[in-house]
């Protein structure tokens, strides 16, 4: 078992969307609840912060500050710096208790992101997975969702990976690089009861899936036949996401969330939001390029 080090500490709501962007030598990610875009840069150790007028759930990188961005209501492109925003789709308007959550770039470049329901009396199957390429409008992918997540590629883009939050399951597809269409759904992994809940992944580059869990304090590395093969401990309890980062990609950062803890479970784990890092945890590989550049 391995422990997980502090890298920044933060009081993220809900940190998500961790990546790292090349262009800018940094670890990104969002803070869903707080409003808030996040840059940590591993040379100097230093953190910084961008306030958003609407929740930001998943994003892409473009370089020069430039995202598109997974916003609660839709895909927009947006500009940090100026705050320049650009509607790209409305996404899920006949669904007033949906919003925008997890999303990747596949090995093709597209956005795949999913949608999950906040409805007052607990999710609902009324989401859905969708693809963007930044050519055509978004378009679903499937539907029947409750909390997207988990959502990753394999290294040679044919497998997709994908957990409904609440079915404690992460399941795969075979993937089609060509049309970027999922098909043949099958279990990966289940997680059990004394686990926590699949949240964010990232795929290394041997194949193996990282998986950040929700209420389980930990990340979980699972071999391509969906073993378990190692387990990262954090101490904190909500654990969002992962991802690799730095100059060679060897070291994984991840994020987590205080949303949702009573202040006796804050006291016992104050350090509940913060950025995390274990240094030197294994081949991370490359996101190709937003296609629609």
């Amino acid at each position: 078992m391995i422990n997980a080090e502090l890298a920044h500490q933060c009081e993220n709501q809900l940190g998500e969307g961790i990546i790292w962007s090349p262009a800018e030598n940094a670890i990104l990610w969002t803070d869903i609840l707080g409003k808030q875009f996040w840059r940590f840069d591993p040379a100097n150790q230093k953190a910084s912060s961008h306030e958003l007028s609407e929740r930001l759930c998943c994003f892409a990188a473009l370089g020069e500050g430039k995202i598109i961005a997974g916003f609660a209501s839709g895909l927009a492109r947006f500009d940090l710096k100026s705050g320049q925003r650009e509607l790209i789709a409305a996404l899920e308007n006949d669904q007033p208790t949906t919003r925008l959550n997890d999303g990747k770039l596949d090995r093709q470049g597209r956005l795949v992101f999913g949608t999950m329901d906040e409805g007052g009396d607990g999710p609902k199957p009324l989401g859905h997975v969708w693809s963007y390429d930044g050519l055509s409008p978004p378009r679903i992918l499937f539907g029947d969702v409750k909390i997207s997540n988990s959502i990753c590629f394999s290294p040679d883009g044919r497998l997709m990976y994908f957990a409904d939050t609440p079915s404690r399951r992460i399941d795969v597809f075979d993937y089609d690089p060509e049309t970027g269409i999922p098909s043949n759904r099958r279990v990966f992994t289940e997680l059990k009861v004394d686990a926590g809940y699949p949240d964010g992944s990232t795929i290394d580059a041997e194949g193996y899936l990282w998986n950040a869990e929700w209420d389980g304090g930990r990340v979980v590395r699972y071999d391509p036949q969906g073993r378990i093969d190692r387990v990262i401990t954090l101490p904190v309890p909500n654990v969002t996401c992962c991802a690799f980062g730095g100059p060679t990609l060897r070291d994984l950062y991840i994020t987590t969330a205080r949303v949702g803890l009573t202040s006796e479970v804050l006291k016992n784990a104050p350090l509940s939001g913060s950025l995390f890092i274990v240094e030197n945890a294994g081949q991370g590989l490359a996101d190709t390029p937003f296609r629609g550049i």
